[in-house]
């Protein structure tokens, strides 16, 4: 690339590039990047191994299409990091010159959909998986009956047909991803927004993913409410209720980690689709709320990890021993409720003469 040329052509990425500029320690981001990229892939591998492993072992009805989901959520996040992370480890080891290795715009064009698709997708699997999980503990029949396997994967279809159709919108409409201010990642339009389609696509982005994390909350608040109902209520009834408390459970980690994690990016995006902050005023600050939506990416896969029975049974067990029986005791229901889960598994899977028998004696 020539630079003592007194006439230089003009190219596409030179005209991308945001007139604003983030001070960054550079060794400290590429730093991050790197760490980044490596963690995310590290905490998704063994929890898509065991997602997988899971689906295979239990064909319920009721946990096959949650377990689905799940996995399809920690392979998007698997995804996500190892694309975005390579591109971002590559764009630093070239020392941020967009001008001298992406002359016609690709790879920053290819950088903003995965940056806006890996975003959304998780957001809406999120909340899918919470109106999946509404319907199989208020509506149990109608969920073993309408909720199959196969439309769950068309709904699953769906969902990541429509999240990259929100990251194409630009390109569809004969925009172009801009590289941002700190020269490291590509996304809509930030500084200097005259254009209402430019401000439309922030604001499109920022309320789609509000919108799932408040469908997550609803869904899951109804969810849990009804469970909390259904302790008061006979054994039996309890019993048949149980397996629920563990996807729930991992539900409201996901909703909890998502909430914390895309809350700050999303309304950062939407406060400067209205106008409401100036992008060149928040340069670092954007950059930081990116960097908490990163570690969205790796604490799902944890969620799902930590939280499953086995864990959360022998995190009672040594509760137990650390608080004492008459701690616990007070909250034997919750104990129950894990427990149970594999009793009513492998009730479900005997004959009808036998549940019968079983019912009976008890």
């Amino acid at each position: 690339m020539s630079t003592n040329s007194s006439i230089q052509p003009v190219s596409p990425a030179s005209e991308l590039l945001s007139n604003t500029t983030c001070q960054l320690e550079e060794d400290l981001s590429i730093s991050f990047s790197i760490i980044f990229m490596t963690v995310g892939i590290l905490s998704n591998s063994p929890a898509i191994a065991i997602l997988m492993k899971a689906y295979q072992r239990f064909r319920q009805k009721y946990k096959s299409s949650f377990l689905l989901l799940a996995s399809a959520l920690v392979i998007t996040d698997f995804f996500g990091h190892l694309i975005n992370g390579t591109i971002a480890v590559f764009v630093y080891a070239s020392d941020k010159d967009w001008i001298y290795f992406d002359k016609s715009n690709i790879l920053c064009s290819i950088f903003g959909i995965c940056m806006v698709f890996s975003g959304l997708c998780p957001l809406f699997l999120g909340s899918l998986m919470a109106i999946e999980r509404c319907i199989g503990v208020t509506k149990p029949i109608f969920h073993s009956t309408k909720i199959t396997t196969k439309r769950v994967k068309m709904m699953l279809s769906e969902v990541c047909f429509f999240a990259v159709f929100v990251a194409l919108l630009p390109i569809l409409g004969h925009r172009d991803y801009k590289i941002q201010a700190s020269r490291t990642w590509c996304f809509y339009k930030t500084d200097q927004i005259k254009d209402w389609e430019d401000r439309f696509y922030l604001l499109l982005f920022a309320f789609l993913g509000l919108l799932a994390l408040g469908i997550s909350f609803v869904c899951n608040a109804i969810t849990g409410i009804s469970l909390l109902k259904v302790k008061s209520k006979s054994q039996q009834h309890r019993q048949g209720r149980s397996h629920h408390f563990e996807m729930v459970i991992q539900l409201l980690g996901i909703m909890c980690v998502s909430c914390i994690c895309w809350s700050p990016f999303l309304v950062t995006m939407a406060s400067i689709g209205m106008n409401i902050q100036d992008f060149k005023d928040s340069c670092e600050r954007t950059l930081f709320t990116l960097r908490m939506a990163t570690w969205n990416q790796i604490l799902d896969p944890w969620v799902y990890i930590l939280l499953r029975k086995a864990v959360l049974r022998n995190l009672y067990v040594c509760t137990r021993r650390c608080c004492g029986v008459h701690v616990i005791s007070l909250h034997v229901w919750e104990l129950s409720s894990i427990k149970n889960s594999l009793k009513v598994a492998a009730i479900s899977d005997l004959p009808v003469t036998e549940k019968v028998t079983q019912q009976t004696s008890t």
